[in-house]
């Protein structure tokens, strides 16, 4: 869901306002304006969520754990093993060699932006599907 933006207005110290100048034309389509709210909503999204950063990839942005997996994959994982409840979380933890409080962690963030989350397990399975079938196909023309 989008929402119409309302404008605010703050003063930047001039040297941070030029490094955000200066990172916003090395970002493809980037504007100061449009880089300082992404910047604002990570920052908040952090604050809210110790332990959650985030980091860029082929697939964009994305929220991960410091030292760890994308949220999105924890979340996966907890959705595909057999256990439920506190049995879910130490399986996870187990299988992706996590600390417990880092499979809650994701798991806390999942629950304020499942859309997000949501989407990104979406795009990783269709870009799994595909990949399948193109090794298919290889098979196939090596056979």
């Amino acid at each position: 869901m989008r929402y119409m933006s309302s404008p605010l207005s703050i003063r930047f110290d001039p040297k941070i306002l030029e490094r955000l100048r200066r990172r916003a034309r090395a970002v493809p389509g980037a504007t100061p304006s449009g880089l300082a709210e992404r910047l604002v909503d990570e920052g908040l999204r952090m604050a809210e969520h110790p332990g959650i950063v985030f980091k860029d990839g082929p697939s964009g942005r994305r929220a991960a754990l410091s030292l760890g997996p994308d949220v999105w994959e924890v979340v996966k994982a907890s959705s595909e093993v057999d256990e439920r409840g506190e049995a879910a979380v130490l399986a996870v933890a187990d299988i992706l060699n996590l600390a417990e409080e880092q499979v809650r962690s994701a798991l806390r963030y999942y629950a304020d932006h499942q859309e997000e989350v949501d989407a990104e397990i979406a795009l990783a399975d269709e870009e799994s599907a595909q990949a399948e079938e193109a090794w298919l196909v290889q098979q196939r023309l090596l056979a």
